[in-house]
Order: structure tokens, then sequence, then C-alpha cells
């Protein structure tokens, strides 16, 4: 029971304080005068009765209610009902004549008016919100007074104070205040469920579903939120309503549902607060930047940008807010329907209300689902103490990562809600119900919404039920004011009462109160029931892991093996263990199994058990949370202080020194949660022991045993029986409790100083790692090494603090555990002495534990390091050299799935070895960490030269239990990609050591820096300047990386001196230092007219007979383009000449020595042309059609100035010649002396039109080849992209066309497609296209151009050459190009992106687009020389496309350049005479380093190769010898591919040292020397289709369909690394296949298959093909017979011209087995179908090298098919064998005897001998045409014992003799005789 209310008070306005425009209110008097002793007087109460202020007003206002709320110190809340009405006053201002400030703001011109009214206030203070009640009760004092009624307003008062009604129970009281009124107070039936009227819905209706949603979230997760309007009743109702629905949960925060003005400045708190406030201070809120703004009466709620505010977890807000539109608006469902139900009225607002609330219980039982099973009760008595484990409920949920939960569990209205309803034994509420009951129906409705609308009706009703408990509505008679008297104003002020007589009626009551019996109210507590357990909900909702049940029969496996000591079986599971752990279910399971091994007493292990089981412990920690919200880490922590292996000394190492470094040892709540259940499993076990209990436990067992008796359950038995305990009894359990969380304390103090002391407390790891210095911090640090011992060298390296004491580790283990202590004990009641005494005790345990560790440490050091993996070590190269030894590293997978068993096969990556830096190399060479592909050998290296980016990596998630601390990822040009990750033994700035060498090697200062000039003299560098002190490049490594540098860097390749370009006056002097050619550079005076002998000093002769030598003047010579002798018996007729103007130079740095121009051309002439063009390249001839002597002229594009004076004078439309300047006619003159050297031009008589344009022999030429032939005109559409087929439009010098065109595709004319169809493309206008494309007269030159530079140029008509503008990429398209394209061949990581596939990549690279251009131009000029024009090729500066362009043409036109040595002469012509810059290109050096790589020469080779797929049969070398160019042109390895030009090369003495010097005959510095040599040994280089066709022009389709993806992008050999460095791999391979052999013959006969994988095996080797295979054989059958070895180009050749004359011979019926060799049969080629004919025969064989019309067929360079044709020479078992069976052979010498099956075949006249029987592949050959006899042998050494001496056979050969040995004499003798037969019957 309580008073209906605590104070009446009658506030007014203070007339006496009206200072400024603010007046102020004054209690004029209160009831009663003193405070009631258990609830003080609130402060403050006049500000609330006027919330905007205290104002005099000229009007009346009608009187106004409201209840505002104040919350006094204790967080009590105190609601004081308003009633306001006015009072008139006399205006004091106009009585003391004095201007008031109104007066000043009002103006000066208006009048106040004579009468005021004043606001005067009845407030009621009570602890109880009936707001109806309090409005009847101060409505009634008003009507007393204004009417005037005779009772005393004093009784009124009086009975108002002394009305004592019950809080809660549903009763019903009658109240009267003594004026003939009557009123019925209803109390609901439990008061700890809000009463909230029609609030809710209210609110609702004002602000809408999604803003309270939104509203509600915040008010959870403590926001501040503000409502704003302008009434202040719906301020308060709005404030009630957001709170109710809040229910459970109670808002705990600051609570003001009408905030005065006066004290706006408390919404600028920190803390969070609901407040309401008045609209009229709106514009005072706008700056409140964290708060928001809800505004009731717009209906609006601002939430301000920086707030976020986290929503219900989905799917529940979507099913909330669907609730909710159910209640508020039921039409909604069905207002599509035809035929609307007729009554779907929403229900009243009383109703609705209710309906909303009961939305949000059901929301709230979801949310807080089996939030029971999550208590931890820690005391029973005196008082229950609860805590909840957070991170298990949130784990159990799967919610971890949600937000909204997270917080609101956080918060400090859930920290209510577990104090009031944690206890165990309480009355319990619906809450209580809901969540025991029926959160089974919740689950299963969820998704149905009318089953969900039935429960929530059923809810409300019960809501609804707890305040109106009785439907029948009770009268209320109140005494109310006429409706006239209000408007008859009172005419006398609010009386002043006496207050005797009310207190007189108080003290009366108080003593009445007392003789009273006390009210005993029965408080119905019982047991909290529990409700479902969460791990049966989350199960069901599936969110096991798949397939777990094979999962977790792995882990149990393993740890079976581990324990019965199969170490073996064990390791091979342990990846799938590892990746297993991954699973929740499967770390449940480990801790489980694991226990039951402790429980078995098997807890001591050896090393190895002990490395594995630690492993498995870390992995399974790794993925934990530091929340460990599975209670994988709980479960962990009694193990790892149970599981130990003995050390030397009678010392236990046990697991906690090996699992220290997670971070959720380091968090404070993990250990506070672990303390706590095990706290509350002590005290079941406390109270279970007791006989009390005896009793009880076996009825709870017998309900079905299923499950113990919970500590919660006992709990409340224990409660329950608390009050019938005597007070010892009682004293007794309270200090039974209070000691055993007293030595739970102890024990965690333990525990915990095991799991954060580091074992090697010397270092201060645990400060840097750990941060205990702060409760919540997450370390990332994490070694999880198995034996902590071998580890602890390098954490040296690693601390921050090398000088720290052990004792800072040991005093912040102490703060941590301090604070733990002190927490724990004050919550849960251990008195002040225990908490002494244990503070006392912690730096005891603590350096206690520190000195056994001291001694685990110092065993563990003894202990053997673990066995890694041994560190492999690469072969090197003569010459190469190591910089930095093996580092141990991962490599780790990238986005290449070949070698991680995604596609089948073994998962080869990541492979565990080493990274070793060379002087040309960097190279891993490791093993895969899978135990199944164990013994292979992973390799992947690229020259460092060719590295062209490197970038960090961190989060590498490795499927390992090794922690790697930080990776690199290196890429190379080379289409290789290393990502690797140092292991923990690496220390990390040994890691940035390898970095700077790494950069250093890949940009050295100069040229003179790389490998190619370094190998094999870095050691005779290094000594030689060891006494000079010049090493600046040591010196910028800090002193420390140098102390550790030294210990992995064998020879320092640093210390070389630094090398700087030497100046232009003292270069030549330089010159004589580097090499012995004393070439002298001088500018000269131009000595054109001079002959070539007597211009050369003779310091330069032997230069320039070098310069002869050059292997260009050779190719000039057989193109007929001139001779260089020294007698000048140069004909004049020839048109054109050798000059040698660029001898020195001078004219153009970046062109060779000997040019060719035209004869008539004097070198003065040229060199005033090279101006015009940029870098001096002015155009020189570069090839001659043998042919039509058409020839094909290179140069730079014009300089812009050119551009005007060739094409087009400055000031006149026409160019005429007499308006040109000196260089423009000289340049003229220049072409025309070319268009003259061709012998068309003298007889240009009936080709000049176009109708004779396809030459003569084309005409000639077999009419499939003109179906071939694309017209010249349709071709050069093509390339300038041009659309318009208009007559006329194509007069000389008009608009052309991009190559570019609109877009990617613009090429695809639409006559490309009838091209290929062989139709001609038919015109708009029906006439011949070419006509009107060209001019109607041919041109004799035609000129490449760039089409931006050749804008607005003008030709005349009468010249007679022709300028074709075609739009060039540049050099930055080509880089980006080679980037994406790298990306999509070697990605990074796995790409899941549907958008990112290989193909979209590689489209995207443009690179295909790129080639396509180079050979559609290509294809264009080649067509126009073929056809008699010559072509000048003139695009940017000359060294890029153009090189690419002229090489292309002369590879396509030229079939000399298609052989080995020819392509060697135009790479070196073309690429390298006249200056690709390859050392600029391919940033080799320092300087370079910022223009980055850009492959120029690739792409030419990578068009070789387009070429090469389409005419197989063209090409005297294979697709190996370009992918050979295209690896080592980057590599460095060779000096062939270094600097810019030839003059930088004989600038450094490298042009002519090839010839010379041979001091190192195992370095080869030239490319082309490397490539000769090996040729001689294998036929690696060749093609064996190589079949030429006499003059055969190509012309190859450039279609983007028509165009592959080389493979020397996308391929790699994992076992051998790049093929590319032949001794490498050679003496990789034979060792293997010995020992295979001998393998073979001890055991039995085993398979010959052998699997082979991608991306490991290199196919040629293991796979190779028919030829090679045959000539490797006959080579290795030379070697076995002791004979010389044959050249295999040797055997070649024979075979194919004993070939020729077999095809001859050979009958109609056998067929030739090899047409491909016999180079003279001719082949047509129809639409790319390769025919090979027989000569006398009509059978043909049609390879179908990919048809341009089907893309079905894709061989790679014809290899597989050769093979194939080959088959015949494979022996098969159906041959004619006319004697077969075992002999013994002698081997050759040294070699021993070997049984051998022979076959004795007539039909081919050889005895054959094989390994066994059954075996295909014959090992030996014996032509009996060579044999001259057969005769009875003698033993030998080494002969197979107790054999009969006549058993013995020799044959002899004309080569050698061979020695038999048969089984016995009559075989011996049968064999004989029947070889004699054989021999006699030839």
């Amino acid at each position: 029971m309580t008073r209906l209310a605590d104070y009446f008070v009658v506030v007014g306005y203070d007339l006496d304080k009206r200072g400024g425009s603010e007046g102020q209110g004054r209690i004029h008097q209160r009831f009663p005068e003193k405070d009631w002793e258990d609830n003080p007087f609130p402060q403050g109460l006049e500000l609330f009765c006027q919330p905007s202020g205290w104002q005099l007003v000229p009007e009346r206002k009608p009187p106004s209610f409201f209840v505002s709320v104040l919350t006094d110190i204790n967080s009590e809340r105190h609601y004081c009902a308003c009633f306001t009405f006015w009072e008139s006053v006399e205006n004091p201002q106009l009585q003391k004549g004095e201007p008031s400030e109104a007066d000043e703001d009002d103006g000066p011109d208006v009048l106040q008016p004579a009468q005021l009214y004043a606001p005067k206030s009845l407030v009621l203070v009570s602890r109880l919100d009936h707001t109806e009640v309090f409005r009847n009760c101060l409505s009634l004092i008003y009507t007393v007074h204004v009417d005037g009624l005779t009772v005393p307003m004093e009784t009124v008062i009086g009975n108002l104070l002394t009305c004592i009604i019950p809080i809660a129970g549903g009763s019903q009281r009658t109240i009267t205040l003594g004026a003939g009124d009557r009123q019925v107070i209803q109390t609901p039936i439990n008061d700890s469920l809000p009463v909230s009227g029609c609030s809710v819905a209210q609110l609702f209706r004002q602000l809408g579903i999604a803003n309270v949603l939104c509203l509600f979230c915040a008010a959870l997760t403590e926001h501040k939120i503000l409502f704003l309007s302008s009434s202040y009743q719906r301020l308060t109702d709005a404030c009630r309503g957001l709170l109710a629905i809040m229910f459970p949960l109670k808002y705990s925060f600051t609570y003001v549902p009408i905030l005065p003005g006066k004290l706006l400045e408390v919404l600028s708190t920190p803390t969070p607060f609901i407040i309401g406030v008045n609209s009229y201070f709106r514009s005072e809120t706008q700056e409140l930047l964290d708060v928001i703004i809800a505004d009731l009466d717009g209906g609006t709620v601002t939430i301000p940008e920086c707030v976020h505010i986290s929503l219900l977890p989905e799917p529940l807000h979507h099913h909330t807010q669907t609730a909710i539109s159910m209640v508020l608006d039921p039409e909604l469902e069905v207002s599509d329907h035809a035929f609307p139900p007729p009554s779907n009225q929403p229900s009243t607002p009383k109703i609705q209300d209710k309906e909303i609330r009961a939305v949000f219980l059901w929301l709230f039982a979801q949310l807080f689902q089996g939030y029971r099973w999550c208590l931890h009760i820690i005391r029973i008595h005196p008082e229950p103490v609860i805590r909840f484990h957070k991170a298990a409920f949130l784990g159990q949920r799967s919610l971890t990562e949600d937000d909204f939960l997270m917080k609101v569990l956080d918060g400090m209205a859930f920290a209510g809600f577990v104090s009031e309803r944690g206890p165990p034994y309480r009355a319990t509420d619906l809450f209580d119900d809901l969540i025991a009951n029926e959160v089974e129906r919740i689950r299963q409705e969820t998704g149905n919404p009318h089953k969900v609308m039935k429960h929530v009706k059923e809810l409300a009703e019960h809501l609804f039920k707890n305040e109106n408990p009785y439907p029948a509505v009770t009268m209320h008679r109140v005494q109310r004011t006429a409706e006239n008297v209000l408007h008859r104003l009172p005419q006398f002020v609010f009386p002043h009462l006496d207050e005797v007589s009310v207190q007189l009626f108080i003290d009366h009551a108080t003593a009445k109160l007392k003789t009273a019996p006390p009210v005993v109210k029965v408080e119905l507590k019982g047991m909290v029931p529990s409700g479902p357990p969460l791990a049966d909900i989350v199960d069901r909702n599936g969110n096991v892991m798949a397939n777990s049940a094979r999962r977790l029969e792995v882990v149990r496996n393993c740890i079976t093996y581990i324990f019965d000591n199969k170490m073996l079986e064990a390791k091979k599971l342990m990846p799938a263990v590892l990746r297993a752990l991954k699973g929740r279910a499967a770390r449940v399971c480990l801790t489980q199994e694991l226990n039951l091994h402790v429980l078995q007493n098997r807890a001591v292990l050896d090393d190895q058990q002990f490395d594995y089981i630690i492993r498995m412990m870390n992995c399974t920690l790794q993925d934990c949370s530091h929340m460990d919200e599975h209670g994988i880490a709980a479960a962990l922590l009694p193990l790892v202080t149970a599981f130990c292996r003995k050390l030397g000394g009678g010392i236990t190492q046990f697991a906690y020194s090996c699992v220290q470094e997670h971070m959720v040892w380091t968090n404070m709540q993990f250990w506070e949660a672990m303390f706590y259940s095990d706290v509350q499993k002590h005290i079941r076990t406390l109270y279970l022991e007791n006989g009390e209990e005896d009793a009880s436990t076996p009825e709870v067992e017998g309900m079905g045993g299923q499950k113990q008796v919970s500590a919660l359950d006992l709990a409340s038995e224990q409660s329950r029986l608390w009050p019938t305990l005597s007070k010892e009894q009682q004293q007794e359990r309270v200090q039974k409790e209070e000691s055993t969380v007293f030595s739970q304390a102890i024990h965690y103090a333990n525990r915990m100083s095991y799991l954060l002391l580091p074992l090697d407390t010397s270092k201060n790891r645990l400060l840097r790692n750990t941060g205990l210095g702060d409760v919540e911090s997450v370390s990332n640090s994490y070694v999880t090494n198995s034996i902590a011992g071998s580890m602890a060298e390098s954490y040296d390296t690693e601390s921050g603090f090398e000088d720290a004491e052990s004792s800072d580790v040991a005093n912040s283990v102490v703060r941590f555990i301090n604070r733990f202590v002190d927490k724990v004990c004050n919550e849960s009641g251990v008195t002040n002495e225990h908490l002494k005494a244990l503070h006392t005790m912690i730096p005891d345990i603590v350096q206690m534990h520190i000195e056994t560790l001291e001694a685990v440490h110092r065993e563990s050091k003894r202990l053997p390091p673990i066995q890694k993996p041994k560190l492999l070590r690469p072969t090197l190269l003569p010459g190469e050299e190591f910089v930095m030894d093996g580092m141990r590293v991962h490599l780790i997978a990238d986005g290449r799935e070949e070698a991680t068993g995604m596609m089948g096969g073994p998962p080869l990556l990541p492979a565990e070895g080493a990274i070793f830096l060379t002087t040309y190399r960097l190279i891993f060479k490791g093993t895969p960490t899978d135990p199944l592909v164990g013994e292979q050998v992973v390799t992947r290296s690229f020259p460092v030269a060719s590295l062209t980016k490197e970038k960090r990596i961190s989060n590498l998630n490795l499927p390992m239990d090794q922690f790697i601390q930080e990776g690199l990822q290196l890429r190379s040009c080379t289409f290789q990609l290393m990502k690797i990750a140092f292991d923990e033994e690496v220390a990390s700035d040994l890691a940035e050591v390898f970095r700077k060498h790494m950069h250093k090697l890949r940009y050295p200062q100069h040229v003179q820096g790389t490998f190619a000039f370094t190998v094999g003299q870095s050691a005779k560098l290094v000594v030689e300047h060891k006494t000079k002190d010049k090493n600046q490049s040591l010196k910028t490594l800090s002193k420390n990386l140098v102390k550790s540098a030294k210990r992995t860097i064998g020879r320092q390749y640093v210390t070389r001196k630094k090398y700087s370009p030497p100046t232009w006056e003292n270069r030549s002097s330089l010159q004589s230092e580097l090499d012995e050619d004393e070439i002298s550079v001088s500018e000269e005076p131009d000595q054109s007219s001079l002959t070539l002998s007597s211009t050369i000093r003779s310091s330069d002769r032997q230069t320039m007979s070098n310069v002869v030598e050059r292997a260009c003047c050779r190719d000039y010579q057989r193109l007929g383009l001139g001779t260089l002798s020294n007698s000048l018996t140069r004909s004049k007729n020839e048109p054109f000449r050798i000059s040698t103007v660029n001898r020195m130079y001078t004219v153009c740095r970046s062109y060779p020595g000997l040019l060719i121009v035209p004869q008539s051309i004097p070198d003065s002439t040229i060199q005033r042309i090279c101006r015009c063009y940029r870098q001096n390249r002015f155009p020189v001839v570069c090839w001659r059609n043998s042919r039509t002597k058409a020839v094909l002229l290179r140069s730079a594009g014009l300089h812009a100035k050119g551009v005007v004076g060739f094409f087009k004078s400055p000031n006149a439309p026409t160019a005429g010649p007499s308006q040109a300047d000196s260089t423009s006619l000289e340049q003229e003159k220049y072409l025309q002396a070319i268009i003259s050297s061709m012998p068309s031009y003298s007889e240009a008589s009936g080709r000049n039109t176009l109708s004779g344009f396809t030459s003569s022999h084309m005409s000639t030429s077999d009419s499939s080849d003109k179906l071939r032939q694309p017209k010249i005109g349709a071709l050069m559409k093509q390339v300038m992209g041009t659309k318009e087929d208009v007559p006329g439009t194509f007069s000389r010098g008009g608009k052309w066309g991009s190559i570019r065109g609109s877009g990617r595709l613009s090429t695809y004319n639409t006559d490309v497609g009838n091209r290929l169809a062989g139709k001609e493309s038919p015109q708009a206008n029906g006439g011949p296209t070419e006509t009107y494309f060209l001019r109607q007269q041919r041109a004799y030159l035609y000129i490449i151009g760039d089409k931006s530079q050749l804008k607005g140029g003008k030709q005349d008509s009468f010249q007679q050459w022709e300028v074709v503008p075609i739009e060039v990429f540049d050099v930055r398209q080509v880089k980006n190009s080679f980037k994406k394209l790298m990306k999509a061949c070697v990605p990074s990581s796995t790409n899941n992106d549907q958008n990112m596939t290989f193909h979209r990549c590689l489209e995207e690279s443009e690179w295909m687009n790129l080639l396509h251009r180079v050979l559609q131009v290509s294809v264009l000029v080649v067509e126009l020389l073929d056809t008699g024009s010559s072509v000048m090729v003139s695009l940017e500066d000359g060294w890029d496309v153009t090189t690419q362009v002229v090489s292309l043409v002369q590879l396509l036109s030229d079939p000399y350049y298609r052989t080995i040595d020819g392509f060697r002469l135009l790479v070196e012509k073309e690429w390298l005479s006249f200056g690709h810059r390859f050392s600029h290109r391919g940033a080799q050096t320092l300087t370079s380093q910022s223009s980055g790589f850009t492959p120029v020469f690739l792409q030419f080779l990578d068009c070789v190769h387009q070429i090469h797929l389409q005419f197989p049969m063209e090409f005297e070398f294979s697709q190996y010898y370009l992918k050979f160019l295209a690896y080592h042109y980057v590599s460095n390895r060779f000096r062939t591919f270094l600097l810019d030009s030839d003059y930088e090369r004989i600038e450094l003495g490298v042009l002519y040292e090839e010839k010379g010097e041979r001091k190192n005959p195992q370095v080869c510095k030239s490319v082309w020397e490397y490539i000769e040599r090996l040729n001689k040994k294998t036929p690696i280089f060749y093609n064996y289709m190589f079949s030429p066709e006499e003059e055969e022009v190509l012309k190859p389709y450039s279609f983007i369909s028509n165009l592959k993806v080389w493979d020397f992008y996308t391929e790699e050999t994992l076992s051998e690394g790049p093929s590319f460095d032949w001794e490498l791999v050679r003496g990789r391979q034979e060792k293997p296949q010995e020992e295979a052999g001998e393998r073979q013959e001890t055991t039995a006969p085993k398979s010959q298959r052998r699997i082979v994988w991608p991306c490991y095996d290199s196919l040629s080797k293991v796979v190779p093909d028919a030829i090679t295979k045959l000539l490797q054989d006959v080579q290795n059958l030379e070697t076995e017979l002791g004979q010389p070895t044959e050249k295999w180009k040797d055997t070649w050749d024979k075979i194919k011209t004993a070939q020729r004359v077999e095809s001859r011979l050979e009958s109609r019926n056998s067929f030739s087995s090899s047409l491909l060799m016999s180079s003279n049969l001719s082949h047509q080629r129809r639409s790319q179908g390769v025919y090979l004919q027989e000569s006398g025969v009509g059978s043909s064989i049609n390879l179908a090298l990919d048809c341009e019309g089907s893309n079905t067929s894709t061989p790679a360079a014809g290899r597989p098919n050769t093979s194939t044709l080959y088959s015949q020479f494979q022996s098969t078992e159906s041959e004619n064998r006319s004697f077969e069976g075992i002999l013994y052979k002698r081997g050759a010498l040294l070699k021993p005897w070997r049984p051998r099956w022979f076959v004795l075949d007539k039909t081919k006249h050889q005895l054959r001998y094989y390994e066994t029987r059954q075996d295909k592949e014959c090992k030996g050959v014996i032509e009996l045409a060579e044999v001259e006899s057969v005769i009875p042998g003698t033993p030998t050494m080494g002969a197979p014992k107790n054999m009969d001496e006549k058993a013995f056979i020799d044959l002899k050969t004309t080569k050698r003799v061979y020695n038999f040995c048969a089984q016995d004499s009559t075989y011996a003798q049968l064999w004989m005789d029947s070889i004699q037969s054989c021999l006699s019957d030839a």
C-alpha cells in the first residue's frame, strides 16, 4: 500500500522578483510542510510547472493539465501532475511608471494593458502514475475554488494527501475527497508490466512504424533521443510509450519527458537520454550533433550524420515491421482483394496499444531466448549473485557478428535485466512465461504472419487484462465546474490555505495507520523455469558444417593415431585435420577427444606427440575470436595444463607454454566468464553433496534421468529454504560459499600466470604483444611454434626491449591478475581479509612460476629444433653466384589453380622451402606441404632482371599451422609470380635486406652491373675494391642490417664500385680501360667526298673491318643492295650503295654505321635530310624484293615542321616546288631517287591502272592462292578502317579513317566476311571497289605514316608517292596492355567474380588487339611490296612499331628469314643495329626504372608465333626457339639484348668481342652463340615439319578470332623451373632415369605408364614427340654400342634423303610415313589446310591447321601431329618375328652383362633387343646387313657364372663385335643357325 499523493503544492508567479523579461515561479504553499521520511520533497518543482518560463499574459488562457516526471538521486521517479490556471494581477509597471523591458521590446507606441494575468499551478507529487485520477482530483480542487463550494478546501486536500491505495494486485479502490465526488482507482495486476494506456498506439500514429523502430533500436543501443512537440502531455505520453515497448528492459539513463527551457543545457550531456522539449525551443536544438530528434507534430525523425544506429538483426526486423503493420493497418493485406472482407477495422486505440506491445514482447522473446542457460550463479547466500555469459550466448545463437545484439548485451539496461530477472527464485511474469514455454511455438510460427498475429492477440489480451482486470466500467462522479463558470472567471485569488487543519488531517491518518494491523502482501515467489536450452535451437537451424561427420571422423582418427604413436598416419591426416578445424564442430570434437585421453591418464607425451597436439591446439585457438563465443578456449584451458612432456633433468614442460600467443588469453572478459562458470560448478557440487539435497535429487533424475539438476534449480531450491534455516546454518552456508569463491580465485591466479608469462621471461615479448596494459586490447602477433624452445633465439631480434628486466613482465602480469581478482571478488562478495590475502599471494605465485619456467626454458633450448624440411639447394649456372643464401619461406598458391590441386592432380602448393637470390635469378626450391606429394620438388624461378613488381602482402591465410609474419609478392615479365611468406625463423630485417639486394640487382647503376657483364667476375671485383673504401652502397645499410646480412650473404656482391657513365670529354680515355679496341669517337667534318679507305684513320681501320664483317652487310649483298669494297670498283649502275656517312655515329646516334641509300644521293644531302626526322632517323633501305625489286624503307616519323614543309607549303593551297624550302626539296629528291631505282618505274607501261594490280606471279599461281590473297584495296581499307564507299571520295590526300576507327571492332569490315568466302564485296554503286579506293594510277612508293602527324597534308597529283595514314598505338598502351595480360595469365589470387574470367581479362588487356593491328599493317605492306610498289614505314621514333612492322614484313616476304640463321640475322639487323632501345624498354638500369617495362620485342615474337601457328611448315625453327628468345631477351644472361644501339655497344666494347676473345668457354656472351652450340647438341630448336616452298610469301590472317594465346604466357614447369637455361634442366634430368632403370631390373616388371601432371612435369621430356624420341634413341644406341655419336642434324638429313629415294621406289599399298620430311614434295595451301601429296600416289593427309572458318583444333606448333605420323617407327607385337628368346648381352666398356629379350626379324632384316618380353620399347637394333660373321665365342670377364663355355656367341658387324651368352650350348647353336640363315637369305 502506498499514498496516492505525497505532496500538494501551490506554485504562483513571483511578483517580487520580476527582473528582466523572464519571470520566476514561487512555491506559495506546500502540504505537508515536513518531508516524508521515505520520500523527500523534489527540488526545482517550480521550473517544471511552467516549462516554457513564467510569464504574465495580457489575455486569460484556459486551464491546462500535464504530468511531468522528475527523477531523484536514488533514481526513483516522481510524477508531478500540474494543473495551471490564470489569475489577474495589476500591471506593476503602470503603477511605477517606469518603462519596462517589455515596453522597449514592444516599441514605444504599444500601450501596456492595465490588466495582466499570472499563471498559478496546483501540483500533486506522487510516486504512482495515475494520470486520470490526478486530473480529476486537481479539477475538483479548482472547481471548489471557482464555484465557491461550501466544502472547505483544507478538507479536500487533507483527504487527498491521506488517501492510501495498493500499488498492484488488480484490485479497485473507490476514493472520495469529501466534495460529493467518487472515483475508482484501478491498480494493475502485476506492477512489473508497464501501464501504457494508449500512448504506444499514439506514438506509432504520430511517427510511423519505421521511425519508431529506429527510435526503439536507438534507445536500446544507448543513443540520445529528443522528442519535440507543442503539447506537454503528448511529450509525456510519447516517452511513456517508448519505455513501454522496451519492456522487459528498463531504461536506466536520464529520462525527462518535459524539460524546462531554463535547463536546456542538459541536452549537451555526454550520457544517453530520453528527453522531451517544447517545439518552442526547436531552434536551440539545431546545433546538437549527436542527438536523434523526433518531431511528434511533424512525424519526422532526424538522425545526425555522425550517429549510426544498429538495427535489429534480419529477418527479425522485417518480421517485426510486418507484424506491427498488420496491427495498425489490417486492411493493407486485403486492400487488393476483389471481395474484401466486411469488417477488417483496426482495434480501438487501447487494444491496438496492447497489440503493438505484444509484438515487442514477442520480439524480445526471440532475442533473449535461452538467456537463462547462459547465467552463472556465483553466490546463493545471503543474496544470489548472478552473471551473464555473453560470449556463450552470442556463440550459441551464432550472432557474434551482430552489432545490435552485442550493444544491447553490453548495455546498462541488460545488466539491470540480468540482476532483476537472474535470481532463480522470485515472482514470475508474462515475459518469463513466454521465454519458458512459448519459444518453440514462436520458432515454428515465424514464417506465418497469421499465426504470429494470433499469438500477438493472445499476448495483447494478457496485457490488456493486466491494466483493466474488471471489464465493468465503474462510474466516476466528479464535481465539474459548470460550463458557464469557466467563462465566468474567478473573481478572487486562490485562497491561502490553513496549514494547521491540513496537517491535522495528515497526522490523524498517520496515527490511524500505525495502530492498524500491517497489510501482509503475499508475494508469490516460485522457481523460474529456464525454457529450452539454446544448443537444440541452433542445431535445428543447421549451423553445423556440411559433411561434418566425415571431418569429425578424421579429427578423431588423427588423435587416436597420435596417442597410439602411429606418427606416419597422423602426419598424413594432419593437413586435413588442420583444414577441418576451421569448423566449430571439429574444434569442439577435438577438445572432447583430448579430454577423454586426459581422463584415461594419457597426458604425458613424447616429443612428437606433444608437437602434434600443440599444433592442433594452436590451430583450434587460431580461429577463435578473443571472445571465445563457442567456449573452445574454455574447454582447452584445463587441457593445456594437463598435457606435458618430460624434458631432461626431471623437468616437465606443459602445453600452456606453447599456446600462449592467442589473444583470447589477454581478454579479461574471457577469464571472468571462465571463473564464474567454474565457481558455479563448485557451488553446485557443494549443495549436491549436502545431505539435505539427497531427498530432492532422485526426483529430478526420476523424470527420465535426462538432465542433472542445473545450478539455477539448485539455487532456487536453496533460496526457498533459506528463511527456514537457523542463524548458525545460514552463517555456515555463507562461509562455505565464500571460501569456494576464494579458493577458485587462487586457482585462477595460477592459471592466468601460466598463460600470460612467456616461456622466456627474460624477453619482454609479453608487453609488446599481448597489451596486458589494457584489458581489451587485442594482440595480433602469434607464433604458434610447436617446440617453443627452438624459437627462443629469434625473439632477440624481434623484441623492441632488449634491455628490459624480466621483472617488467612479472609486474604487468601481477597487475593484470590483481585487476581480475579485484573485479571478481567484489562481485562475488569475498571478504576484505581474504582479498588482502590474495593480493599478497599473487606476486609470489607469479615469481614462483617464473622460476619453474626458467628451468623449462633452459631445457627446451637443448631440444633438437623442429624437423623442418631440409632446404634444397638449387644448381647454378657457371658464373652465377649466391647473393643471399636460402631463407626459409613458404610459396603460397596464387590465382593459377593447376598447382593447388583444385583442378585435380596433387596440391603442389603451398610449398615450404627456401628462396635464393643469385646474381642472375630468384629461385624458390622446396617441397609441397601436403604430405601426399611431399617427395616432389617444387621449383619456381625467374631472372632478377625480369622482376616487374614487388609488393608486400600481409593477411596470408595459410592452411598450415605455421604463423607467417610477412610476405612478398614478386611478379616477373617472364610470366611468373612468386607469392612467398617468410618463415618465423627469418628475422624481419633479413627480409628487408633481401628486398634491398633484389632491388640493387634488378636496377643496377649502369648496364655493366647486369649479370651478362658481371658473370664469373664478381669475385675478382670484390677483391679488387677491398682496399679502397668506396663502398658507398654498403654504407646506406644500417649497421645492424649488415650484421645480420653477413650471416646470410656468402660473398657480398654489393661491394661493386659504382659505375658512372663518363662525360663527353673523357669518353675516349675510358674506352681504352674498358676494352682492347681503341675506337675514338670524334665529331669530324663531313668527308663524304673522300673514298672509304682514305676516310678511315688507322685506328679506326680495325673497327671498320669489323663493321663490314657485321652480318648485315652480308645480308645486303645477298639482297643485291650494294657491296662494300676498298677497291672502288663499285658499279655505277647499281641503284643503291652502302654509305659510311654514319660510321662515327654522328649523323644518327641510334643507326648502324653502314646504311643503304640511293646511289644518286650524296652524303651531304643525307646530313641535311636527317634533321627533318625524329631522332635523325632518316629513311634507309632495309630490304629489297628479289622479284619485283620493290624496296622496303624504314625511318622515324617526321618532325612537325617537316610535315608542313614536306606535304604542303605554308601559304599556298597547292604544293609547288618553287615555294618549298631546300630541305623539303632534298627530301623529295631522296624519295624520287628511291622510286627511280625501281625497274617498274622505267617500264611503266600498261601497269599503271589497277587492272594490272595483281602481279604477274599472282595470276600464274594456283587458283587456290588467289582466294588466299586479299585485294590490296580491301586491305588498305581495313588497315585504315575506312567506312565510306562512295565513288570519288578517295582522291589523293582525302580524309582517311584510322586503324582504330570507331572502337575496338571497327576493323571487322563488311567485306572481310565476303573476302573469306572468296567473293568480291559488292559495292553500293555496283562498280569495282579498288578503283575508287586508290587513285587511278598506282603509286610507286607508299609511305605508312602516323595519322596524327600527317594531319592536313595535301599532296599534288604528280608525285609518285602516296601516304597511308594509320593510327598506331603508343608505348604507353603496350605497357598497360602487358600489365593486364600478365594479370590475366598469372593472376595473383583466385577470382570468384564471374565477370573476371580468364577470357574476359584477356579481352580487357587488349593485347590481342595490338597483335592484330601490327599483323594487319604488316600484311598490307607485304601485299604492296609483292605487287611492285616500294613502301616506307615511318612511324613514331622509328624504333618500336616501325621495327615490328619492318621485321614482320621481311619475315613474311623472304623465306631466308624463316630459317634459324636468317631469323638471327633479321633480329641483329632490324632490332639491334637499328637501335631498338632494349635497355630502356626493358627498364634494365636505375635510370630507366621510372619508364617501366614495355615489351615491344615480345610483341614481335608473339606475332611471329601467330604466323608460325598458321604456317607450321615454313619455319626452320620451332616454337620453343621463340619462347627461348622471349625469355632471354629480358633475362640479362646474354649481352645480346643489352644497351640501346650499336653506338652504345661499341662504346662499351661489347659489339665485336663476340668474335674475338674466348677466355671463358663456359660463359656465352651472345645468345646466338649459345643457341648455335645448343642446336648442335639437341634438336630442341628445330621444327621437323620444316618443308619450305620456294619464294613463298606468307599472308597470315590477323583477325582476333584467328589469334591464339601464346602458351609461353600460361605454361609453367614446377618440377624444374623454366626450361630456358638448358644446363640446369639437362643436368637434373638424367639421374632419375638411371635410377629407375636400376630399380626395374631388380623388381618384378612394372607398368611403363607414368602420370603426367599439368604445371609440374615438362611435357617435352616426359612425352617427347616421336622424332625427338627416335633421335635420342639413336644417340643412346650409338653410345651403348660404343660408336662415336653422330650429330642429330646429320642423322636427320640422312633420313630425309633416304626417305625421298624411298618414296619414289615405294609400292602403292605401303604408305610412306615420313612424307613430312620430303621437302621436294609440292604442297599447296588452300584456306590454311596443309595437304601432303605423295608423288606417285593419290592419297593425301590433311593436317587441318586452324582453318579460318572453324576454330576447333589448336595443335601446338604441330608437334603432336608429327608423333602420330611417326607411329610406324614404334615396334608392335604383331610384327614379323622369326625367332626370339633370352640372351645375355655384354654391355659397353665397364658395364655388366645383362639378360635381354632378342627378336630376329627377317622382314626388316634386323636383330632387335628389349628389356623384357612384354616390353614394347626396343632397346637396340643390330642391322643384319652390317653383320659380317657369327661365331662361337669365349667367356670374358664379368660373364654370367656357371655357364657352359659353348653357350657364348660373338656377332661381328662392320662397326663392332657383340658378345652374347645363351642359357646352354644347344640354344646357342640354335641362335647361330637362325642368324646364319637370315644372312644367307639376304
